[in-house]
């Protein structure tokens, strides 16, 4: 009864007087029913939704009840083809449509063409590639919503002026897209990134760097070197003297430095397999240098390994000498900190026979120091270890160390064995001490 009362009221109120009106009437309103009643059978309700569309949009502009009646009627039928084409059209098409009717032209013409470079990419792959095996852009709906909240969150920012949240808008869209098969899109994001931060003044610079150290990134990966060099050096320059971190707490110059200290050496490779040795050296100096200011040991180290190599290339072998001593120093320094004093002891005993060759005295006593060093803490380890057994034996091992400072003696029952000895066989202390000066 509720589909018929709107039609009746409205044959009231005009008070049909004309037959052949009222039969076109007649005609619209079973028309309109019949359409109403099949698509109830199909279970859309949009009976209310038609008459609240035709009713509001009546008013009083109603000249005639035939006119009303073919408005109920054509009416009906624009919000059934309304209906039938949003349940019709694909998730991308929606889409593209809303963004079209709020306004958004630059981020529809942006996923569109999006679109239109992934069916190209797959087209050039050809049947049977990995590209071609997965789902279209088109077809996933999780990665269009992403595109649609962060796209139109972009171009709005952008009409606003407030640059800073345009950047920040095209890198989550960057984030979004990390799986290798979306690399292409997450390295477009980062380019939209890099061409928006130039824009951004009111950070100091922070997102300008951010943005070169992702494009050096890029390039590196895609095996432009040089250009990949100079977007490590910007970055670099941006970040000197900053206290700026990311999300793992290290700072950005620390980062600046390792990846000019990567591409460096990947550089001077190249340059040495070309037999540029001179302009090879110079590199791996300046990346020594980015290592030490990095203040990574064993990043330092290699470095200092590398360089070494290039000069003996070169046939400057007393240069390369010398680099490798100051990588023995690095390691003698890392194993140090770490605590591996055997191993800082090896590398020291060699650093101290390769100085001797030099003819370097300055560098001979600078060895001979750090070689002291190492030795003390190597004596150290098994020092604790006899005070924190707290036993006879061990005592007896100390005193016996302390006496003659000789590390001669490693095995506390050896040490034991002879203490007893003297004991039964020295009639007096004078002897004893006598004895052990002879024997160490």
């Amino acid at each position: 009864m509720g589909v018929f009362s709107p039609s009746v009221s409205l044959f009231y109120q005009y008070q049909l007087k004309n037959t052949s009106v009222f039969l076109t009437c007649f005609q619209y309103i079973y028309w309109y029913l019949f359409i109403i009643a099949i698509f109830t059978s199909l279970g859309c309700d949009i009976s209310n939704h038609i008459l609240a569309e035709c009713f509001m949009s009546g008013g009083k502009n109603t000249f005639s009840p035939l006119l009303n009646c073919r408005g109920l009627f054509l009416k009906a039928v624009l919000v059934i083809c309304t209906y039938l084409a949003s349940n019709r059209n694909s998730y991308k098409k929606n889409i593209c449509i809303d963004m079209l009717r709020q306004g958004y032209h630059k981020s529809f013409s942006e996923l569109f063409t999006l679109i239109q470079k992934w069916n190209a990419l797959r087209e050039a792959a050809g049947p049977g590639s990995a590209i071609w095996q997965r789902e279209s852009l088109e077809e996933q709906p999780d990665k269009l919503d992403q595109l649609y909240h962060f796209l139109t969150g972009a171009e709005a920012a952008q009409r606003a002026g407030h640059y800073e949240e345009m950047y920040d808008n095209q890198l989550n869209l960057a984030y979004c897209f990390n799986d290798p098969e979306d690399k292409w899109l997450s390295n477009y994001f980062y380019e939209q990134c890099f061409n928006t931060a130039q824009l951004v003044k009111i950070d100091g610079g922070k997102r300008e760097a951010q943005a070169h150290a992702n494009m050096g990134l890029i390039c590196e990966e895609q095996g432009h070197v040089m250009k990949a060099a100079e977007h490590f050096e910007a970055f670099y320059q941006l970040t000197e003297g900053l206290t700026w971190k990311d999300e793992t707490g290290h700072t950005y110059n620390s980062l600046a430095c390792e990846h000019l200290w990567r591409i460096y050496t990947l550089l001077a490779d190249k340059m040495l397999e070309n037999k540029e040795h001179q302009q090879a050296i110079k590199t791996l100096i300046k990346a020594l240098k980015m290592a030490k200011e990095g203040g990574d040991m064993k990043m330092e180290g290699e470095a200092a390994y590398c360089l070494s190599l290039a000069y003996n290339f070169a046939g400057e072998q007393q240069t390369a000498l010398s680099v490798s001593l100051f990588l023995q120093f690095s390691s003698f320094l890392c194993f140090l900190y770490k605590g591996k004093y055997n191993e800082a002891f090896e590398y020291f005993s060699r650093a101290s026979e390769a100085a001797k060759t030099l003819n370097n005295l300055p560098l001979v006593e600078e060895t001979k120091t750090y070689y002291g060093i190492a030795k003390a803490h190597k004596l150290m380890v098994a020092f604790n270890s006899r005070i924190e057994a707290e036993d006879p034996v061990s005592l007896k091992y100390l005193l016996a160390w302390k006496e003659n400072r000789s590390d001669m003696c490693t095995d506390p029952l050896t040490v034991g064995k002879t203490l007893v000895w003297l004991a039964q066989n020295c009639q007096n202390v004078e002897e004893q001490r006598s004895y052990k000066v002879h024997l160490y």
